[in-house]
Formats: structure tokens, sequence, C-alpha cells
């Protein structure tokens, strides 16, 4: 599974509906862990800090669609 989205990426938002995990954002779009998941509440990352999935986040990118890895 892919982590970021290269330069070949046109922009056609396909891989949106593909991704099985709801990971995918379109650009300037903010973004929750809790987004089409069952996600609620304080949550751990794979990474070992503690979140709250219904919390709003700021873009990663503002010009291409980019993936929330964790």
């Amino acid at each position: 599974m892919a982590i970021i989205i290269t330069d070949e990426c046109i922009n056609c938002d396909a891989c949106i509906s593909e991704c099985p995990n709801n990971a995918i954002y379109e650009p300037d779009q903010e973004w929750s862990y809790s987004d089409e998941t069952a996600l609620s509440g304080m949550i751990k990352t794979p990474g070992g800090d503690e979140m709250d999935a219904d919390a709003e986040n700021e873009p990663i990118s503002d010009e291409f669609y980019f993936i929330v890895p964790d």
C-alpha cells in the first residue's frame, strides 16, 4: 500500500474510491482519523501518539491529493 502520492498523480480522484481505509484526501481538505471509519474518541496511532479521532486536522497539501499514513 502506498504512503505517498507520486509526481505522476494527475489529480483525477480515482484513488479515493479505491483506498480501503479512507486515508486519501483532496487538496486543501481538512481530515480526521474518524472520517468514514469506526474510530471515535481518543486513539493511539501506530507511532504510539494519542490523538482525538474526531479532531479536524490541517490539510497536508493544498495542491495535491494526499495520504494520511497513520
